[in-house]
């Protein structure tokens, strides 16, 4: 391909797009998580949901978006049936998924109780957590006009920065097909300094504070703990290069403070294992309880 260049001369090295990007499709394949995307949306099998005899059914897998909801769960104590969407299988595209979250993400959630009496259906993840705190009554700063919108600002900040530039790091670094090494280098670099830098905003922000807002665990220290965690314990490369070494996470002092702090909450400790990848049991503590 060739393109000029700002000389107005052709620079036959120079990378220029076809018409249409699906003539690109075929070099984003190589692997498995490749294989699953596509660009339509909708069912792709026909499966029912799983559903339990507790109020409130969640679909979910303990990846740091499920795990945002099932820490929150556990904190408010309600009372749910987990199921296990395993995405590798892309049970996310079965119809009875479908049904609840069109966007076939996990989690989801179905609240027999909702506003008016009847079922409600819930997804994406901070949807499913302010609906639920607000139903609750807790975690949310429901009497604190100031300390709520810090809040809110902090799940957008996390929805819209810290979720989608970690998960595109955690891509390129892991899981991106082992051939398309310029690729990958370039992916890892700009994502892995986003990150660098979105770590820096709130390390900086949490210099002399126990929790985010207001001095008081929230909903917004839910939501932004599981995708520092992934990056703590997370996302290691089959050479054996983690991502907490690769990003040098440690010099997040603030941070891993503040992590360390809400692993000590019995909630959260539950809340991480909550559909895990690790366990056929959805809620594994359980059967220890026996």
């Amino acid at each position: 391909m060739s393109a000029a260049n700002g000389n107005g001369a052709i620079n036959n090295d120079a990378w220029t797009p076809p018409q249409k990007v699906e003539a690109l499709f075929a070099k984003a394949s190589g692997n498995h998580w490749a294989s699953i995307n596509q660009p339509t949306s909708g069912a792709r099998a026909e499966a029912p949901l799983p559903r339990g005899d507790k109020p409130v059914q969640l679909y979910s897998l303990s990846t740091p978006n499920g795990i945002k909801v099932s820490i929150l769960l556990e904190e408010l104590g309600v009372d749910y049936d987990a199921h296990k969407i395993d995405i590798m299988k892309c049970e996310q595209f079965h119809s009875g998924f479908v049904s609840v979250n069109p966007n076939s993400k996990i989690p989801a959630a179905i609240d027999g109780d909702g506003p008016d009496g009847e079922p409600i259906h819930l997804f994406e993840s901070a949807a499913i957590m302010t609906y639920f705190a607000d139903k609750m009554g807790r975690f949310n700063f429901s009497s604190n006009a100031r300390a709520r919108q810090e809040m809110m600002q902090w799940i957008a900040f996390q929805m819209a920065n810290q979720g989608p530039m970690t998960g595109n790091f955690g891509h390129f670094f892991v899981y991106a097909p082992d051939d398309k090494c310029e690729t990958r280098e370039y992916g890892t670099a700009r994502y892995g300094m986003e990150v660098q830098r979105i770590c820096d905003v709130m390390d900086k922000h949490m210099e002399g504070r126990t929790y985010f807002v207001n001095e008081e665990y929230s909903v917004a220290d839910m939501a932004l703990f599981p995708w520092f965690d992934q990056l703590r314990m997370g996302y290691m490369h089959k050479s054996g290069i983690s991502a907490s070494t690769f990003l040098s996470v440690d010099r997040y002092e603030n941070l891993n403070r503040w992590a360390d702090r809400l692993l000590q909450r019995e909630a959260v400790k539950r809340g991480i294992q909550v559909c895990s990848w690790a366990h056929e049991d959805t809620k594994p503590w359980l059967k220890s309880e026996l």
